[in-house]
């Protein structure tokens, strides 16, 4: 059963995001090469007393290792004072419901969570974390991680457009434009907007109330909306509240989720235009473009159909559990999937009560590598990993050394590669594994069956790829869970991370070659279908026995009339 109302609304999704991203991807491209745009002279002062705040010579090139170097000592850095500020918390000020200190595993799993830009959640945030640990510790990470994220694509795309050289550009200028040029001023466009829908900021005490019925209830208020506005479009995913985004002074209106899940896949999807415009290469910039949107629509159209489908038991009755009335069943899933695909990870419904072939797709969107536009920056440089496969084995099947922009692709960038598909997956997997035969994580399982299986694959699976969202039922707020959960983030995100700056210092040093008639083109139908097969392949082989057992078995057993 297919609601017409639905499908516009979808169409009209896709129709602002196509055409937002096309105008950010301009935008963004004009920031980073310099060339005057509309903020230039507002905060092109900024900028410049920024460097000089920071004793930073805007001038000064980087080869790779500088780079990385740079980038991980922020990092670090960023890690260690998100620690500090949750273990000295009841110390610290605007703390007006004097919530005590955090424990230390917890405070390193949050640390690590919101450093990687997973923003996994083991916490309820409004009776865990006060103000200032929200403002100071994680907004303010929110905003670094995905700058950084934005920084490496940009290291990527010089090192693939450079002919012969060394330097791959300034870490903290860089740094300094992607925050100042993009996320800020969104952020505050955001921010105000979701104010204007009932999202609330405030820095007054709870406030107590008496029901109709009589009950006393507590009400968390906080500076919700400016950290709801960067979570979104930082594919962050961190909930301000416990509930996140199905939260009603989260997420209030229908025009407020309309536009959080917009933003979720709104700047990954314009920095795939600005890869174009940077390279001179939008007909690929499209096609690449176009196969994460492929990739996407596909995941909306089966996770719908799934859930409005119903099921045997409930004698088909459309499946509301764990959906909110008022956003219904195509507002849930158009974020599930939306979420999952842009390493976002916040949510309006709760992901364990979705059909086993919805929850499927959700877990597959994490598996395939979080490159279905991905996280801020990071969704492009993971997709490039796949783009190299697909261009090595195209080159393989022709006979041919393989070239990517004219850049010979040969065994050492391959590795690289390798390592970078492969850390996350096996993570992954081993984790799960763990989590499955090791008492200290069954004890954390709250299903049976098959439903336990999924709650532990999808713990990691978001783990390990950066996402952050949960399944739900699981109880990941244990040492086990804390230690393994951040050892997967650390993983996930800088075991991507440093192969990609490795192969762009390798890249950064070849030659271009012309482009000749035996050259294969990666801006062609050919090319789109090839990689949308290597994704595909790549992420069947690696984890369909696992998700068989799982979401797979489940499906199946719910048609004979059993439920976990």
């Amino acid at each position: 059963m297919i609601i017409i109302s639905d499908m516009l609304q979808f169409l009209l999704f896709l129709a602002a995001f196509i055409t937002l991203a096309y105008i950010l991807g301009k935008y963004f491209d004009s920031v980073f090469t310099g060339k005057e745009n509309i903020l230039s002279r507002i905060i092109g002062p900024i900028e410049k007393y920024t460097y000089k705040l920071l004793g930073v010579n805007s001038t000064k090139q980087m080869n790779w290792k500088e780079y990385t170097w740079a980038l991980l000592l922020l990092n670090g850095l960023g890690l260690v004072l998100l620690v500090a500020m949750q273990l000295l918390q009841n110390l610290l000020p605007a703390n007006p419901e004097k919530l005590p200190a955090v424990g230390f595993w917890l405070s390193l799993n949050t640390a690590i969570s919101f450093v990687t830009n997973t923003n996994w959640q083991a916490y309820a945030g409004e009776t865990t974390l006060s103000y200032f640990v929200q403002m100071f510790g994680l907004t303010v990470q929110n905003f670094l991680s995905a700058a950084t994220g934005i920084a490496v694509l940009l290291v990527l795309i010089r090192a693939i457009g450079t002919r012969k050289g060394e330097d791959l550009g300034n870490y903290w200028v860089d740094m300094t434009r992607a925050i100042l040029y993009i996320l800020i001023p969104l952020s505050i466009v955001m921010a105000v907007f979701l104010v204007s829908q009932g999202v609330v900021q405030s820095f007054s005490s709870y406030a107590h109330v008496t029901t109709i019925e009589g009950a006393k209830q507590v009400i968390p208020l906080g500076p919700a909306a400016s950290q709801v506005a960067i979570k979104q479009l930082g594919t962050n995913g961190g909930g301000y509240f416990n509930a996140n985004s199905a939260f009603p002074l989260e997420n209030p209106t229908y025009w407020s989720n309309f536009f959080q899940v917009l933003s979720i896949i709104l700047i990954p999807g314009a920095l795939v235009f600005m890869f174009g415009f940077m390279l001179n290469s939008k007909k690929h910039a499209r096609i690449v473009f176009g196969v994460m949107l492929f990739l996407f629509v596909a995941g909306v159209a089966v996770s719908y159909v799934s859930e409005m489908s119903g099921s045997p038991l409930y004698k088909g009755t459309v499946l509301m559990e764990g959906k909110e009335v008022r956003f219904g069943v195509f507002q849930s899933i158009l974020w599930s999937v939306a979420t999952t695909v842009a390493s976002n990870g916040s949510v309006n419904a709760m992901h364990s009560s979705l059909s086993p072939v919805s929850g499927l797709i959700c877990m597959l969107n994490m598996q395939l590598g979080e490159i279905i536009f991905g996280g801020v920056g990071s969704g492009l440089y993971g997709m490039f990993l796949f783009i190299l496969l697909t261009v090595f084995i195209a080159g393989l099947m022709i006979g041919r050394t393989p070239e990517y922009f004219g850049k010979k692709i040969e065994a050492a960038e391959m590795r690289w590669v390798m390592a970078a598909v492969l850390i996350p997956n096996l993570v992954v997997l081993l984790f799960s594994a763990a989590g499955l035969y090791l008492r200290d994580g069954l004890a954390g399982i709250a299903n049976p069956g098959p439903h336990g299986l999924s709650e532990v694959l999808y713990a990691f699976s978001s783990a390990a790829n950066n996402n952050g969202s949960a399944f739900a039922g699981l109880n990941a707020n244990t040492n086990f869970y804390n230690i393994l959960t951040g050892m997967a983030m650390l993983c996930g995100r800088f075991g991507v991370i440093v192969p990609v700056m490795a192969i762009s210092g390798s890249l950064v040093k070849k030659n271009i070659a012309p482009v000749t008639s035996g050259t294969f083109r990666t801006d062609t139908l050919l090319f789109a279908f090839l990689l949308t097969g290597v994704i595909l392949i790549v992420g069947a082989l690696t984890f369909f026995p696992v998700l068989a057992i799982g979401p797979g078995l489940e499906q199946l057993l719910m048609y004979l009339g059993k439920t976990f």
